[in-house]
């Protein structure tokens, strides 16, 4: 399996206001040149942004690799460690919701629309599992499609029940990719979420949670949350679903 591997002294730290108030850090990675860029905004899941070893997490890095290559500057807000927050996966109780991320992805957004070289309306967003969750929730926000918001809107395994309680509606093209194995964040919420709100749902048959991983043997692990009994979820790569996960994200990002 292809890692992109990126270097660490390509990545600038900055700080940003989230619309919330909090003070962020992020990490900016940029294409050669001057620009302007188009833009992605890529929002960590419940463990965070970091490995246990002080690393930026493998799919993180993996993915912004891939879309610097791809002439997008990337932005990856922090926003668990300016909050204390060392991760959110095994409580019930959590300190941070997705539905207040959202002041996160919208920060982020105010501060690439500051910036010479980003491309004026380019920006999109990108979101894993609680930011996948986050990334909906922006998506549902009438500033989503104002003049800082986001060109479009991409889910990765989203956790969709609570929206599908809501009247959620999207205002700026979204889409759902999900493992239709999924049994952390389940397919179907979403699928019927996509349905009723006006958004597009790709579902992978057979794959997991973290299925875009580039290199995660499948496995499993404790969560707050889950479909089964045990109270363990399944996580890994699927190289299938992973090969035509890329495909889908390029090709939403280059439309014109």
């Amino acid at each position: 399996m292809l890692a992109c591997a990126m270097p660490a002294r390509a990545m600038e730290q900055i700080t940003f206001p989230s619309r919330d108030g909090t003070a962020l850090t992020g990490w900016v990675v940029k294409p050669a040149g001057p620009g302007p860029f188009p833009a992605v905004v890529a929002l960590h899941g419940c463990s965070g942004l970091w490995r246990a070893s002080g690393g930026l997490s493998a799919r993180e890095s993996d993915w912004s690799a891939r879309l610097v290559a791809a002439g997008f500057v990337v932005l990856l807000p922090d926003s668990f460690r300016p909050r204390g927050i060392v991760a959110l996966c095994n409580d019930r109780e959590r300190a941070l919701r997705p539905a207040d991320r959202a002041s996160d992805a919208f920060g982020a957004a105010d501060w690439f629309a500051s910036q010479p070289f980003t491309k004026p309306a380019g920006i999109h967003l990108i979101g894993w599992s609680n930011g996948g969750s986050t990334a909906l929730h922006v998506a549902g926000n009438r500033a989503a499609a104002g003049p800082r918001g986001f060109r479009a809107v991409i889910a990765f395994y989203p956790g969709c029940r609570v929206m599908l309680k809501r009247d959620w509606h999207t205002r700026v093209p979204t889409t759902i990719l999900q493992g239709l194995a999924d049994d952390w964040t389940p397919a179907a919420p979403c699928e019927a979420l996509a349905q009723q709100g006006g958004a597009r749902f790709v579902g992978f048959a057979g794959a997991y949670h973290d299925f875009d991983h580039p290199d995660l043997r499948l496995r499993e692990r404790n969560a707050a949350y889950s479909q089964r009994p045990d109270g363990k979820v399944t996580i890994g790569t699927d190289a299938a679903a992973r090969s035509r996960a890329i495909s889908e994200v390029m090709a939403i990002l280059r439309a014109p």
